[in-house]
Formats: C-alpha cells, sequence, structure tokens
C-alpha cells in the first residue's frame, strides 16, 4: 500500500517536470512526438493527434521527445530550427515546474498543519542560549552567516556544528544582537541543542502560508548546496547517499505516517529533483540551460553533432552513476 504510494508520488514528480517540458514546446509551436512517464519498455500507450502519450516500466524517470532534439530536421516546428531563448525556456521548464510545485505543497503544509517561525518561543532554563543572554520573542538572522529564513535552516546548521560554538544573530527590541553559543547533546532527542523553542502560527492566513511555501523551498535549495558542500569537502560520504530505492522506502515510510508528512516528503523531493536537474552537467537539463545560455551571450552557435556526441556520453555516465546507487541502495542502504 505504502510502496504504491510512494510509487505515485515520485510519478506526479515525474509528470510536473515533464509537463513543464511539454506545455513550453507546445507553447514554442514545437512538435511532441512522445511524452512518456517511465524509462525502458512501453507498458501502454495511446497517440492524440500527433503526439503518443506512453507508460514505460521502470518508474525512474520520463521524457518529452520532440522532433529536432536528436536528429536535425528542417520542419520548421522542430526543436532545432527554434532560437536558443526558446530552446532554453522549454529545457529550463521542467526543473522550474518541480521548483513551483514545492512551493505550492509546502503552502498547502503550512496551510493545514501551522507555520514554524525562526523566532525563540521558549528558553530552557541552565540551557547554553539561556547562559548567553538569549530571550523569549527574538528573532533569528543568521547563524555561522547563513542567513535564516526557516527554523530548518537554523536547525541544520546547530545539528552540523556539533559541539562546536556557533554564532548567532538576533533581532532583539529592535536592535541586532550577536551571541557565541556552545551547542549541547540531548540524549532523548539524539541531536545537539542550544536550548530553545520556535514560534508556532496554527492557523496561518494566505500570506503567511504563501511565504511559507516560498521560504521553505529556498531553505530545502540551499540543504542541496549544502549537500554537495559536505559531499565534495568530505564532511559527507557516498553512505550518506540514496537512490531510487531508499527514496521508494523514505516516501513509503511519510505516507505511512499520514498525509501532510507525504506532502512535505514530495516537496522535499520535488525541490531535488528541481535542483539536481539544473546541474550543468551534460545530458542533464542543466547542460542544455548552460548550452544555450552561451549561445544566447556569446552570439555563437555550437554544432550540434558535438552536442550530441557529449550529452551521449553523459547519458552512458548517468545511466552507470544510477546502476551503482541502485546496487549500493540494495546491499549498503542508507540508514533513517
Amino acid at each position: 500500500m505504502y510502496i504504491v504510494a510512494a510509487i505515485v508520488a515520485f510519478g506526479v514528480l515525474i509528470l510536473i517536470h515533464e509537463l513543464g517540458h511539454f506545455t513550453l514546446a507546445k507553447l514554442n509551436d514545437v512538435m511532441v512526438e512522445e511524452f512518456s512517464i517511465g524509462m525502458g519498455p512501453k507498458l501502454f500507450g495511446i497517440k492524440k493527434g500527433e503526439t503518443l502519450y506512453a507508460i514505460r516500466l521502470f518508474p525512474i524517470g520520463g521524457y518529452v521527445k520532440m522532433l529536432g532534439d536528436e536528429e536535425a530536421s528542417n520542419d520548421p516546428r522542430a526543436f532545432n530550427n527554434k532560437s536558443s531563448l526558446r530552446r532554453l525556456s522549454i529545457v529550463a521548464a521542467g526543473p522550474i515546474m518541480n521548483l513551483i510545485l514545492a512551493v505550492l505543497l509546502y503552502c498547502i503544509v503550512g496551510s493545514a498543519s501551522g507555520v514554524i517561525l525562526p523566532q525563540v518561543n521558549q528558553v530552557l532554563k541552565n540551557s547554553p542560549a539561556e547562559k548567553v543572554g538569549i530571550q523569549k520573542g527574538d528573532e533569528l538572522l543568521k547563524v555561522n552567516g547563513s542567513s535564516v529564513l526557516t527554523w530548518d535552516d537554523f536547525a541544520i546548521y546547530v545539528a552540523l556544528a556539533k559541539n562546536k560554538p556557533v554564532q548567532i544573530s538576533v533581532k532583539h527590541n529592535g536592535n541586532i544582537e550577536n551571541f557565541t553559543v556552545k551547542p549541547m547533546y540531548d540524549n532523548a532527542e539524539k541531536r545537539y541543542l542550544i536550548g530553545i523553542s520556535p514560534s508556532f502560527i496554527a492557523h496561518p492566513n494566505i500570506i503567511q502560508s504563501v511565504s511559507n511555501g516560498f521560504k521553505q523551498t529556498i531553505t530545502m535549495i540551499n540543504e542541496v548546496y549544502l549537500s554537495f558542500k559536505m559531499l565534495f569537502s568530505g564532511e559527507a560520504s557516498a553512505n550518506d547517499i540514496g537512490g531510487p530505492v531508499t527514496i521508494i522506502k523514505m516516501t513509503g515510510s511519510a505516507a505511512e505516517a499520514g498525509l501532510i508528512p507525504l506532502l512535505s516528503f514530495t516537496a522535499f523531493l520535488s525541490t531535488q529533483l528541481g535542483i539536481l536537474n539544473l546541474i550543468p552537467f551534460p545530458a542533464l537539463d542543466g547542460g542544455f540551460v548552460f548550452l544555450y545560455l552561451f549561445q544566447i551571450i556569446s552570439g555563437k552557435k555550437v554544432d550540434d553533432n558535438k552536442v550530441g556526441l557529449v550529452n551521449t556520453i553523459g547519458f552512458t555516465i548517468l545511466m552507470a552513476l544510477m546502476v551503482v546507487v541502485v546496487l549500493k541502495d540494495i546491499f549498503y542502504p542508507v540508514n533513517f
């Protein structure tokens, strides 16, 4: 039951992503030959007009196949005959749709379950926060120089600092105050804390819900880049990385916890999918975004044959990496 919910949730993310590409292709009068959810052998397909709509066996992605996106065509409606700006709008639409979906889902979650604010509601007695002078009502502004938009921004930096002192900036009665706080380990919570709890809006209005949607999405984007930074700096290891199997397990666990946790986790995944697709690597949307931006700025067109070769190599690397990650998921699963 919950595995089905996980696959459906992941399928929605893929659908929204590909719908972005599809919609902008149609708006730019590009012929779409196939709109597919899933990869591999076709399970089901129906042709409507000029487009084949298909469901394929493996729920690990999808694609929008356009005339002229693989082989050059003389048709004026072919992708290769559109301007770099038009092609840029088509390839960027997928990741952007995932980010928009994340905002909407976080709006719904905030509206239904309330909004947590990066503002101190309570300071525990004898806690590190109380000892340095942090007070109820203080608005959290920065942690170790990084801006705090949400409570999650604050919590993640405190957790990563462990027992090392953190620099915290707050607004108190309109004045900016700075503190150096050394987190303490809480055995019950099994994490490092400084002894404060956040303020909470139980019934946010539409403006507060929308604001929360944007802020939570930005927080998740920042966490993606923070994860990459930690991975490349050695602060995190490959053992902390999960693939499709881990995603399905985690989504299933979220579904088991209820609708709101499932929506929240789906928003998180949607953000991840959007940002990862914008990485400027061949065969990813980000690789094409980089290419078309270069062509727009330089006024020079890169040879399509060279682009095709590079993307084929990139796609091969991505597929090989996918196999490695799936095998790692099976034999060395991430603990969560």
